[in-house]
Formats: structure tokens, C-alpha cells, sequence
């Protein structure tokens, strides 16, 4: 058995996209746990459009990663040695463990995993944190109502393509916006969107005029960019937009500008909120049961994306989120 813990640390802060520079690949001792801490042998760790904004020296709501420390991720391993009897061997843990092989944790975010009710890579996904942000922006930022005409941007990614089913569960229209007719296939096909739009092909603005013609009222923002101010000018009164994420400019080296069509917030008595999964983490078992019965009912399709490659696979992996060359959530095998 191997005594060696690979890691991905960062190596330099990027000016704009990462590449091999931004990482360096370090080999420690596997750590042992004291007393209260157990050991996790690593599975999968989560790819998400955000951590491109932890590589960044700037404030926001997490601080950065750190130069030479480990790359921050959400992950789902094997505890193999534990002083914590809440987390025994042989129990399937999720948490905060990082991009590396092994993990020492203290059990604090951490969430012993039922794999009766779905495969790993799905607690990261629709059981993660990605479902917990649809869940919650749909829900407490969006007040999703039935009836609601609902747009999604990035509508094919780990968080747009839970965000677009729950709003048909409760009763939505859904039009999602993706990119190739691939992605929009496979959400009005196998997710039931009512329709998809096709960024590459064809004028946003024009293609949701066609497919709302009286408005949308909740639009979820996963972009930024033009697409934001498309979803801007077709807002109905009292119209919600909830900005969850801007992909579309996290490698940009210059300041992004802002929507052209704010005043579309002020003409319709609109608002437009800006959120972070962090701040429902005391109502995340709402959020769990829910999304844990519409899966058992077969009422939500999952589909995780997973990458094989091990750490060595982690910045080009990451790239495939950038390149919009992930379906569904993105995830890459360590083990």
C-alpha cells in the first residue's frame, strides 16, 4: 500500500485562464488522525466554474487559496482510519477535503454519505452543493411560484440543469439557455425544458422573444455577459433575476462591464439578487430532503460528467468548465 499523499497546490496566481504554471504537484506522508479526526482515501473531487475566482487575491465571500496551499474542493472519499466514531472505517464521507489523495478531517462539513441512494459523484452534484444552489436560488431568491415563466442560463451545467427540473416540478415554463444543439437536445429531450436556446447558433435575444413572448419572470443567471442583459430586457413586472455565477468573464483580464439594461430592474419593479450557497448551510437538510425524494422518485435526472486522470488531470479538467465542454456536473476521479 502506498505511504504517499499526492496534492495540487497553486503554484502562481493566473492572469486569466489557468494553465500548467498555475499548479504544482507536491507528495507529502498520508496523514494519520489524532484523536477526534479520521482519515479519507479520496474518490472524486468537484469541478465548479468558482473556484476560478478562489484563485484570485481579491476579497469576496471565501478568502483565496492561498499560494502553496491545497487547491480547495468539495470531494468524496473513503474514510480508512478514524479516531472519530461519528465517522468509522469503511464509511463514505463528503466534504472539504481538497484536490488530493488523501485528506485529514476533523469531521467538521463533513456528511457520512448514502450510497443506497446514489452514487458518489452524485453527492456532488445533485446532492452537493450544485443542487443546493439551484434548490435554494430557485426557492428563497427566485420565490419560484407555479405558473412562472422561468429562464436559465448555462442550463446544461451541474447547477441549470437541477435549477430548470425543480422549476418544472413546481409548475414552471423553463426555457434554458446552453451551448451546441447536443446540450440543448438532451434538456428539452431527458430534462423536459420547454425550450432550449442555442448561444452558438442563433441571437439570444431574438430565440427568447419567440419562446416568452409575454415576459419571463424569474430569470437565474449562471453567465453573465450578453446573455444577461438578453434575459434584462424581456423581464416582466415584478420579475426576479437571481445572479448565481458570470463564467463568462472569470478569466477575463480586464473589469467586466455591467448590464446595459438595468433599467428594465427599475421600469418593471424587478429585482436582481446576488446569492452564495454558503449563507443556506443551516437549512441545507430542507434543501437535502427535498431534493433526496425527487430522486428517489425518479422525478430528477442526474448526470455527472466524471474525468479519469487522477490529480496530474486537474487543471486541464478544470478547463473543460471554461471551454463549456462538460454536460451536466464535472467531476474528476482520484482514486
Amino acid at each position: 500500500m502506498t505511504t504517499v499523499n499526492r496534492q495540487v497546490r497553486l503554484a502562481k496566481r493566473p492572469v486569466g485562464r489557468p494553465d500548467d504554471s498555475t499548479w504544482e504537484i507536491t507528495s507529502e506522508p498520508i496523514p494519520e488522525p489524532s484523536d477526534g479526526e479520521f482519515t479519507v482515501k479520496v474518490d472524486y473531487v468537484s469541478l465548479d466554474p468558482a473556484m476560478r475566482g478562489w484563485l484570485d487575491d481579491v476579497k469576496s465571500y471565501v478568502p483565496p487559496v492561498a499560494i502553496g496551499e491545497v487547491m480547495r474542493t468539495h470531494a468524496v472519499g473513503r474514510v480508512v482510519a478514524s479516531k472519530n466514531a461519528k465517522f468509522p472505517e469503511g464509511q463514505l464521507v463528503s466534504g472539504q477535503f481538497g484536490v488530493q489523495e488523501y485528506a485529514l478531517s476533523d469531521g467538521r462539513g463533513a456528511l457520512a454519505v448514502d450510497e443506497s441512494l446514489a452514487p458518489a459523484p452524485t453527492w456532488l452534484g445533485a446532492l452537493g452543493f450544485p443542487g443546493m444552489t439551484a434548490y435554494f436560488g430557485l426557492t428563497d431568491v427566485g420565490r419560484l411560484e407555479k405558473g412562472d415563466t422561468v429562464l436559465i442560463s448555462g442550463a446544461a451545467g451541474a447547477v441549470g440543469s437541477i435549477a430548470g427540473q425543480i422549476a418544472k416540478l413546481k409548475g414552471a415554463t423553463v426555457i434554458g439557455v446552453a451551448g451546441g444543439p447536443e446540450k440543448c437536445a438532451w434538456l428539452t429531450e431527458d430534462l423536459g425544458f420547454d425550450a432550449a436556446i442555442d448561444y452558438k447558433s442563433e441571437s439570444v435575444g431574438k430565440a427568447l422573444r419567440a419562446a416568452a413572448p409575454d415576459g419571463i419572470d424569474i430569470y437565474f443567471d449562471n453567465v453573465g455577459g450578453e446573455i444577461l442583459d438578453a434575459a434584462l430586457a424581456r423581464l416582466r413586472k415584478n420579475a426576479r433575476v437571481a445572479l448565481c455565477g458570470a463564467i463568462s468573464g472569470y478569466n477575463a483580464t480586464d473589469p467586466q462591464p455591467g448590464p446595459s439594461r438595468y433599467l428594465s430592474l427599475l421600469v418593471n419593479r424587478a429585482s436582481m439578487t446576488g446569492f452564495i450557497v454558503f449563507d443556506y448551510l443551516d437549512r441545507f437538510p430542507e434543501g437535502m430532503e427535498a431534493m433526496s425524494e425527487w430522486i428517489r422518485a425518479g422525478e430528477i435526472v442526474t448526470r455527472e460528467q466524471v474525468e479519469t486522470g487522477g490529480v496530474e488531470a486537474f487543471g486541464r479538467t478544470l478547463n473543460l468548465l471554461f471551454d463549456g465542454a462538460n454536460t451536466g456536473k464535472l467531476v474528476l476521479k482520484i482514486s
